[in-house]
């Protein structure tokens, strides 16, 4: 068995703003279980990173440990990757991108290595606004330890051995709500439709950009009685909106159902356009956006769709008004201005 793509593509597959095919894109051959929704969360990170025409070598993606800290084998071979140990990868994105500002920070987790080991770091990345897409691919169980319920698993969902879950689960989204994240967003993997422009919005966000993505576990937590199956999550899902991205200087030319419309302006000039919203509803209030959360999870509804949003926020990089080069570029007269300049700083703590 070989984990390697054939290199056999049709000759004629369309190519992006750069001039490469979504083969480009690609990693290696994925040896999750077949059906697994973390390799369509795989597939939409490839399409939307191809349709964005992002070049590989500025994206950096980094992961820690689980069913889905493997998947950033499967995607943009040609880009930075680092695999961190279990629940760290925050701060090992925290000191690449306080390190090189320059590149796009990608993060893929799970609820085990962010819910549980690595809750104290996804806390502190949050509440500091780094820079970065933080994906969850949440799936309420170990998978890589025979399927145990995790930290986000609901109260009263049943696993694989029927036994119901006893505690109180922890809603990712909810929290990084409460820790100020300035974009938040939920999925479900087999909604690529909804997924790929969410992820190109994320892409583009300048801040703490979160999405969590609930992804079924076939092997272990898609019985009947689990909330993570594809059966209940199909069936309970609700959108706050339908999402589509609009890049900078392409015109819209989509045509959308009756109903309110939101344009949003990211920070590169690029457009979020939000519709069909839902009643009451407004991305851009953080109160009433936690509300609608709050609510639809005592309907026992999944609330799904860009649930906040910050357009204008300011990242860790402009809060602690770091250089704007890499620190790898900076040379000996940047780092040691002299003597007289040191004067100047204890002079000023004194």
């Amino acid at each position: 068995m070989t984990y390697l793509r054939p290199n056999f593509r049709h000759p004629e597959l369309p190519k992006n703003a750069l001039g490469y095919t979504r083969q480009y894109y690609e990693g290696r051959l994925s040896t999750l279980c077949a059906g697994c929704g973390h390799d369509s969360i795989s597939g939409a990170i490839i399409q939307a990173c191809f349709e964005m025409a992002i070049e590989p070598h500025r994206l950096a993606k980094l992961s820690g440990i689980g069913c889905s800290s493997k998947t950033p084998t499967y995607f943009l071979a040609n880009s930075h990757g680092f695999n961190s140990v279990h629940g760290r990868m925050p701060s090992v994105a925290t000191g690449a991108n306080l390190a090189n500002r320059d590149l796009i920070y990608l993060g893929v987790s799970g609820d085990g290595d962010t819910a549980s080991i690595g809750m104290g770091q996804f806390v502190h990345a949050v509440r500091r606004n780094l820079n970065i897409t933080y994906i969850v691919m949440n799936n309420g169980c170990y998978g890589l330890t025979k399927g145990q319920d995790s930290a986000t698993a609901d109260k009263g969902s049943i696993n694989k051995t029927g036994v119901a879950n006893q505690f109180q689960t922890i809603d990712l989204a909810g929290l990084a709500m409460e820790l100020g994240a300035t974009f938040v967003g939920r999925s479900f993997s087999g909604d690529k439709e909804q997924l790929i422009p969410m992820i190109k919005a994320a892409l583009v966000h300048e801040g703490f950009a979160f999405i969590d993505v609930l992804s079924p576990c076939v092997t272990f937590n898609n019985n009947t009685g689990s909330t993570k199956s594809y059966d209940y999550v199909r069936d309970h899902i609700e959108a706050t909106a339908a999402v589509d991205y609009v890049p900078v200087k392409t015109e819209i030319t989509a045509q959308y159902a009756e109903g309110t419309n939101k344009m949003i302006r990211m920070h590169d000039g690029s457009l979020v356009e939000l519709h069909k919203l839902a009643p009451g509803w407004d991305p851009l209030d953080r109160g009433l956006a936690y509300s609608r959360l709050n609510e639809s999870r005592a309907k026992g509804e999944i609330l799904t769709g860009i649930i906040y949003m910050e357009p204008q926020s300011r990242d860790l990089h402009y809060m602690l008004d770091t250089d704007t080069r890499p620190l790898n570029t900076l040379n000996e007269a940047d780092l040691c201005p002299g003597q007289e300049a040191l004067e100047v700083i204890n002079s000023e703590n004194r």
